[in-house]
């Protein structure tokens, strides 16, 4: 085959592809139409003929940049950026003060109210907390960690604790804690046999953890001043929480157990001992018959010690349940465990330091 073969139309069946056969080849176009073609007219080059153009409208958007304004009329000019630093932040508490105040001071009117009018209704008043905290910390273990411990022999018990300790004192504190923790295991004994151990290691700890050390508050007030025994108590706790929480919002920078509790600070743990210790050298001196501002400065720095060590137990096994409080009853605090948490370890360290100061009277 000669190259002249491609000017020529390819017959059906002829060598050569196929979208070759499909369409005759040839040149692009005819003779004759290409001899009566007119010849185009010359166009002036649009780089040439609009540079002036070009060059005002580059200086317009130019300008339009620098000044901020819009590039087109339907584009909305945009705001200047600012270079101010931004206003700083103010510290602000995790929860509604108001609140929390409000729910506080009626709590402690209800106290005093109770603590200095009838020994006994105070009493009741440490059983109904008592109950209700072991209902919050076993339906948290349920709903976290399907944990069953057995609420009703806890809250029989619990409250059984709270009366033993205060008609019997520590001998019937540990009697009732011991029949409590025999009627949580056979409670136990009515359900299948899965998950035995440790519903019932759940029920013997929270046996422990919320009556048990709640007696040591009943165990304070059978002695002669046992109402301002028990207000020391309470003020101390308090304060050292609120000297904590004040010192280490203003001044806290260092943490104390920033993988436990990430809000409290060394200086914050300051603040609880110096308020702590403050409160009680005035109320040692004050209101404990018997008692010296020294061993107030004692009592102080125990109470600050051990609230803080119960603030951040309480705050591992809320980190282990994956909750930020144990209840909702009460606004701007939580629940009654999350009042609680400090309160418990403190009792039996005030009740036995002040028995060695001035005796069990």
């Amino acid at each position: 085959m000669n190259d002249s073969s491609w000017g020529a139309p390819q017959r059906a069946g002829h060598w050569g592809p196929p979208e070759m056969q499909a369409a005759p080849a040839g040149p692009a176009y005819d003779v004759h139409e290409a001899q009566q073609t007119r010849p185009m007219p010359i166009v002036p080059d649009a780089s040439d003929a609009g540079r002036d153009a070009d060059d005002r409208d580059d200086r317009d958007r130019g300008v339009a940049r620098l000044s901020g304004g819009p590039l087109f009329r339907d584009q909305k000019p945009q705001e200047p950026m600012s270079t101010a630093p931004p206003p700083p932040q103010k510290k602000r508490a995790g929860r509604d003060l108001r609140a929390a105040i409000g729910v506080g001071v009626g709590l402690g009117a209800v106290i005093v109210a109770s603590l200095f009018i009838v020994k006994a209704v105070f009493v009741g008043v440490i059983a109904v907390a008592v109950v209700v905290g072991l209902w919050e910390l076993t339906s948290r273990l349920e709903e976290r960690k399907g944990i069953k411990a057995p609420l009703i022999p806890l809250a029989v018990g619990g409250a059984a604790m709270v009366v033993a300790g205060y008609a019997r004192g520590a001998e019937g504190a540990w009697v009732a804690m011991a029949l409590t923790a025999l009627a949580v295991l056979v409670w136990r004994m009515t359900e299948p046999p899965e998950g035995y151990l440790k519903d019932v290691t759940a029920g013997v700890f929270a046996a422990f953890y919320v009556p048990f050390l709640a007696t040591f508050v009943a165990m304070l007030l059978t002695a002669d001043d046992g109402p301002q025994r028990v207000l020391t108590f309470l003020l101390l706790t308090v304060v050292s929480d609120t000297g904590a929480y004040a010192v280490g919002w203003r001044f806290g920078k260092h943490k104390l157990a920033p993988r436990i509790s990430p809000g409290k600070t060394r200086e914050g743990l300051l603040g609880a001992v110096a308020f702590a210790m403050a409160a009680g050298a005035l109320c040692m001196q004050f209101l404990i018959d018997g008692g010296s501002w020294w061993q107030g400065l004692l009592l102080g720095l125990a109470v600050a010690a051990t609230a803080t060590l119960g603030d951040l137990g309480e705050s591992m096994i809320k980190r282990d349940l994956g909750i930020k409080d144990m209840g909702t009853l009460l606004p701007g605090h939580g629940g009654i465990m999350d009042r609680l948490d400090s309160l418990l370890p403190t009792a039996p360290v005030v009740w036995l330091l002040l028995v060695l100061f001035v005796g069990s009277g």
